[in-house]
């Protein structure tokens, strides 16, 4: 038995030789690999999707450590799609992982090519990014996946999955709801949405990238260092809010789960 045959044998045993050629076959793109995106391209890996395209424009923060499966204190300051591309390929060297450093926006969207993806998984943060890529790829014919806030929540029984119009109790999904009605923005399909409608409040010190508090090396987050030009975003957003481990890697593990099972149940 070959080592690609080993690693997908209890997966196989559950679905069958057909479902998993399936699987092995699938096209699935991620935008954002962050608590959310790095645990569910790991998931998918492991699951047996083979071609997977990831795509951020960050570099690893100490602040990331808490929840994302890609950083530790190894792996600060370095370039997250490349630092999870290298550990996907450790888990399946027979993987093709696409790994592009570059943000999603209304500029770069030709670039990605969406209609050749079985699949496109959200995980993005940025709000207007987020807005852009709802727009594109439900012009597609790719399955589409959202994830709303992971932040705020501790309470995983709270998580849930729905489609995105009737997504309640999640400010982000109301304020992306409102913006797309106020823009006109198409949203030429429907598509699910993992969420939370828990929302506590921040209780500690907010303390960003880029400020005197700020726990990263100075040697690898220098302002000057051409190098790492948009290694962070922290300092470039309004509010950080806190963060449990759990909760992004729910988040990102249930879209993991939901891909699958898209494949499991085809015709």
């Amino acid at each position: 038995m070959g080592i690609e045959k080993g690693i997908f044998q209890r997966t196989e045993l559950l679905i069958g030789k057909d479902k998993m050629t399936k699987l092995l076959n699938k096209r699935v793109i991620i935008f954002g690999i962050g608590g959310v995106g790095s645990w569910c391209a790991e998931s998918l890996i492991r699951s047996g999707i083979q071609q997977l395209t990831i795509v951020d424009s960050d570099r690893v923060c100490v602040s990331n450590i808490n929840r994302q499966i890609l950083a530790t204190t190894k792996t600060i300051g370095k370039v997250k799609t490349e630092v999870l591309k290298k550990r996907l390929l450790e888990i399946n060297p027979h993987a093709e992982i696409t790994a592009i450093q570059m943000i999603y926006s209304k500029e770069t969207h030709y670039i990605f090519q969406l209609e050749t993806y079985d699949f496109i998984v959200d995980a993005i943060d940025s709000f207007a990014n987020k807005i852009e890529l709802i727009h594109k790829a439900t012009q597609t014919n790719a399955v589409f996946f959202s994830s709303m806030g992971a932040a705020l929540k501790m309470d995983p029984m709270r998580i849930k999955v729905t489609e995105f119009w009737n997504v309640e109790g999640c400010p982000l999904g109301a304020a992306l709801r409102k913006k797309i009605r106020q823009s006109k923005v198409e949203v030429s399909k429907k598509f699910l949405c993992v969420y939370s409608d828990e929302l506590l409040e921040n209780q500690g010190e907010n303390v960003s990238c880029g400020t005197e508090k700020c726990l990263c090396p100075k040697a690898l987050y220098g302002p000057g260092d051409p190098d790492l030009v948009n290694h962070e975003w922290c300092s470039l957003k309004a509010q950080v809010n806190g963060t449990t481990s759990p909760i992004p890697a729910i988040f990102g593990l249930t879209i993991a789960g939901l891909v699958t099972q898209n494949i499991y149940n085809e015709e």
